[in-house]
């Protein structure tokens, strides 16, 4: 772990994205953060030494999801599958699938492995396996404003991890997409799916592969960013966003609680979810796991 220190910094963006606004004052506590987010081996030695069987790895209760289909009430988690077309960019179930098999231990369907990806980032963790892990582990999942303190690295309103270009000299900062996603990925960075935890350069406090890679849970409820900025020149103290209730989308029929997940993952293109930057943010489900999801732990001192 390294220690990020307390202090005040500016969180979100009114550049981008609009629930990443507004950009606005918070003030932190310092805090020890893992340097690189768990790996299949970390993992691996939690399961061993608890037993814990993750939510991919157990098929749903159908009195939780009485409007679904059966087929669908299995074990299973979400796997990209890339298509091999241009395809409707608003219909994200163009790249995703539902694959029953796919668990942590099987990162891309039953008939994958582990074999060689015991150093990259652990998915197919829904947010309470992430939480149970921490627990064994003597630590805790960041809020919100943590996670983006520690991912600023000290480059305070840099659009970047590690300042304004996203390739700098024209070296890849980041394992994210290039070329047009979904369907064409030229991998100029040298990586189609997820790359080791080490890989690529640290941010300015020493950890690894904050944004791309896989995105990252946090404890906090999604809800409006600007959820209790009465002002966005004042600073907030240690937020820690939303509530439960608040975090259910409307749209959604099953209504699941939402937590926020940050930094963007190998998915992340030019051309679509630009959010490889710090200051991004997206909602998801709890009881989702996906294949490019993963987590980090902190310790408050």
């Amino acid at each position: 772990m390294v220690w990020v220190p307390g202090g005040e910094f500016t969180m979100g963006s009114d550049d981008h994205y609009p629930e990443e606004a507004p950009a606005h004052g918070v003030r932190v506590d310092g805090f020890w953060v893992d340097r690189t987010t768990v790996t299949n081996d970390d993992f691996a030695a939690f399961v061993k030494a608890t037993g814990h069987v993750t939510l991919a790895e157990q098929a749903p209760d159908p009195a939780a999801y009485p409007d679904a289909r059966p087929e669908l009430l299995v074990a299973a988690s979400s796997v990209f599958r890339r298509p091999r077309r241009p395809v409707d960019l608003r219909d994200a179930y163009q790249w995703w699938a539902w694959v029953p098999g796919a668990d942590w231990r099987h990162p891309r369907g039953p008939q994958s492995s582990l074999r060689g990806l015991g150093d990259h980032p652990v998915v197919h963790v829904a947010f309470d396996d992430a939480a149970a892990y921490a627990a064994w582990a003597g630590k805790e999942l960041p809020t919100e404003a943590q996670w983006e303190r520690a991912a600023r690295g000290g480059l305070d309103g840099a659009e970047y991890a590690w300042g304004d270009e996203l390739t700098p000299g024209g070296r890849h900062m980041a394992n994210v997409w290039q070329g047009e996603f979904p369907n064409e990925n030229l991998l100029l960075d040298g990586w189609e799916y997820t790359a080791p935890a080490r890989s690529f350069p640290p941010n300015g406090y020493g950890l690894f592969q904050v944004t791309g890679n896989v995105w990252e849970w946090t404890t906090d409820w999604y809800g409006d960013h600007g959820a209790g900025v009465h002002d966005p020149c004042c600073t907030v103290d240690d937020p820690r966003g939303g509530t439960r209730e608040a975090s259910v989308d409307g749209r959604d029929p099953a209504a699941i609680p939402r937590r926020v997940m940050k930094g963007g993952s190998h998915l992340c293109a030019p051309n679509y979810c630009r959010r490889y930057r710090p200051a991004a943010r997206m909602a998801q489900a709890v009881d989702t796991s996906t294949s490019h999801l993963g987590f980090r732990c902190i310790v408050r001192p």
